[in-house]
């Protein structure tokens, strides 16, 4: 089996093809965190949508509708250029990000319920019950969907909501999946990284990371970057299943909840010691950080030259690849989310409950 994945894994830095759309909550399958956008020099904020509660996930933008879940219950359909209300629909307390394939669009709740729903209208298709919290966005490979849950399952499903496989690990698992040529990733808090077929569902080797994961890997060409809870960050070859560097913040032990943003060049990922960290993608060493005033759980973006990534303390910030800043937007709550870019703008929200488009006015 391990043979039969090596030649899977033959993955081509830069192959990853970019859609205007953000239609995952990384951007794309491989969960990188990189836009092909183009978004303007100077960010004003064109609109914002309250909700009722907050909005710990990210959201996503599919065909200019910003889909955005909320505490309060509720799944928000909001147009990306004015900002207005599209439809909504209660489901259930929402941490997790919603992900959109097709007509379609995907979200887990707190009491362990995934809803598949009509894109245009909001109208529920189907609903699958797990048996523990969803708070991971799902993924997608083709008409099939994956769902991470807190009852140490990864599940896979055809277009009806039918279970296709599952795979059990030893914890809850918080982060999405990746899916990258035939095979997709999970790291959970089982403290291992597990390499599926996407059609069986059935092991193609595992990893030891050394710590819990509680966010998605991200691959990109032979490599797999992730942070743990341990205070690591781990770059693993795919094509040998080893870790072949690892990263530790030093001073203070923090973990890292964030999801790495993954170019050519750098991994940047944001830590529990309040900074945003940027290392040498091939040999895991420091190259900047980029210290903020709380906490950094949200994932950085990259777009361009720039990154994006916001903080706990209510700031999103815009650096430049050299980790100096470039400017910074005061909303009105923590970010706990990543950065969704599509359409020239860059739409996120807040633990108050409020989305935000920033672009040209």
């Amino acid at each position: 089996m391990l043979k039969r994945f090596v030649t899977l894994a033959l993955f081509v830095p830069g192959s990853v093809i970019f859609a205007a759309d953000w239609a995952l909550h990384r951007g794309n399958a491989t969960q990188t965190g990189v836009s092909a956008e183009k978004l303007p020099e100077k960010l004003d904020i064109k609109w914002e949508f309250k909700t009722k509660n907050g909005i710990e996930g990210t959201v996503v933008i599919s065909d200019g509708v910003v889909f955005a879940g909320s505490a309060d219950k509720h799944l928000y359909a909001i147009d990306l250029k004015s900002g207005q209300l599209k439809w909504k629909r209660l489901l259930g307390i929402l941490t997790a990000s919603p992900g959109v394939n097709g007509d379609r669009v995907y979200i887990g709740d707190a009491d362990g319920k995934f809803c598949c729903l009509n894109k245009a209208t909001g109208a529920v298709i189907w609903t699958f019950e797990t048996d523990g919290q969803i708070t991971a966005a799902p993924n997608f490979d083709g008409d099939n969907v994956l769902i991470p849950a807190h009852d140490s399952t990864l599940y896979c499903l055809n277009k009806d909501g039918k279970k296709i496989w599952d795979f059990k690990i030893e914890g809850p698992i918080y982060g999405a999946v990746a899916v990258a040529q035939g095979a997709t990733f999970l790291a959970g808090c089982d403290s291992t990284l597990h390499v599926l077929d996407l059609k069986t569902g059935k092991s193609l080797g595992s990893v030891d990371l050394k710590g819990q994961s509680g966010s998605a890997a991200a691959v990109y060409g032979d490599y797999l970057y992730v942070g743990t809870m341990s205070n690591q960050v781990l770059a693993i070859h795919l094509k040998k299943l080893k870790i072949e560097w690892e990263f530790e913040a030093p001073r203070r032990k923090q973990p890292f909840y964030a999801s790495a943003a993954v170019n050519e060049d750098l991994v940047v990922i944001g830590c529990r010691d309040d900074k945003v960290w940027a290392l040498d993608r091939k040999t895991g060493k420091r190259k900047w950080d980029f210290l903020t005033e709380h906490k950094v759980d949200g994932s950085a973006v990259i777009v361009g030259e720039r990154i994006f990534v916001g903080s706990f303390d209510q700031k999103l910030y815009v650096l430049n690849l050299k980790g100096e800043k470039l400017a910074e937007y005061s909303l009105d709550g923590a970010i706990m989310g990543s950065p969704a870019v599509s359409g020239g703008c860059l739409v996120i929200g807040t633990d108050k409950g409020t989305v935000y488009c920033l672009g040209a006015k």
